[in-house]
């Protein structure tokens, strides 16, 4: 561990920078030091050390995409406003960026909810100021709310998908992704329906989600005793090609290696 803190772990204290503002600095540090964002936004080189030359440019772990979050304007944070990126760090949500799940949902509730807003919006001044970087894979989110009407978005997408998402999820969630129970559920806009790993919105499906907001509990059930990995593949397949801008077709197998990775 010596030898290995040597190359990738120098023992300095934060230090602020001279030349940037106060607000600059405290989002420096509770960015980098308090909050140690980047080991799970920066990914890992064959040290296992955070790869900074790919910071907060997101990764992914135990089943999670883990998101970046750089200034570029297409796959990280670059659309959302100061407010918007501060509300999301306090109550896990943010009105046309969809809701926190698994670590960071668990992240806003044991950390970041617990801040100042001056704090978070120091935390958002800071993540302005990284370099952007681009990661090819994510789209731009599709903010278009999907047609009311409730048919097949692609005639390729398994026809059990709909069944599914009619009987389980529509409720909640509206045929046109805009939801009338609670702005949480609101699917459109969502960075995860919008990736083409499917990843979070399978370990979702899966294991179900608890958030506490402003509106009470927000409760999305677990529905992974209660179907298949053929059916949580077609629902989920259905869910993204519904509402996201990246088709793409899961497959059982797939969802059988998400539910191991979640599960280790």
């Amino acid at each position: 561990m010596g030898i290995w803190a040597a190359f990738y772990n120098p023992d300095k204290r934060f230090q602020p920078h001279e030349d940037r503002s106060p607000e600059w600095n405290r989002g420096a540090y509770l960015v980098e030091a308090l909050g140690h964002c980047g080991d799970c936004h920066t990914p890992r080189n064959l040290g296992q050390a955070l790869d900074n030359r790919r910071k907060f440019a997101g990764t992914s772990f135990s089943g999670w995409r883990i998101y970046n979050i750089t200034p570029d304007a297409v796959s990280g944070i670059g659309s959302w406003s100061d407010d918007e990126l501060a509300e999301y760090l306090r109550s896990g949500h943010a009105a046309g960026h969809g809701s926190a799940g698994g670590p960071m949902a668990e992240e806003v509730a044991a950390s970041s909810s617990n801040l100042t807003s001056g704090d978070l919006h120091a935390m958002a001044t800071y993540l302005r100021s990284v370099p952007a970087i681009r990661t090819r894979d994510l789209p731009a989110v599709k903010t278009e709310p999907a047609s009311d009407s409730p048919k097949l978005t692609q005639t390729a997408v398994d026809p059990r998908g709909r069944e599914i998402f009619e009987g389980a999820c529509a409720s909640c969630h509206g045929w046109s992704g805009i939801s009338l129970v609670t702005s949480s559920a609101t699917l459109t806009g969502n960075r995860a329906v919008n990736d083409r790993s499917r990843m979070n919105v399978v370990q979702i499906i899966l294991a179900g989600e608890r958030t506490h907001t402003a509106e009470g509990l927000v409760l999305m059930p677990a529905f992974g005793d209660a179907y298949s990995d053929t059916e949580i593949a077609a629902v989920a397949n259905y869910v993204t090609a519904r509402f996201g801008a990246a088709p793409a077709q899961l497959t059982a197998k797939d969802v059988a290696r998400l539910r191991q990775l979640s599960s280790n």
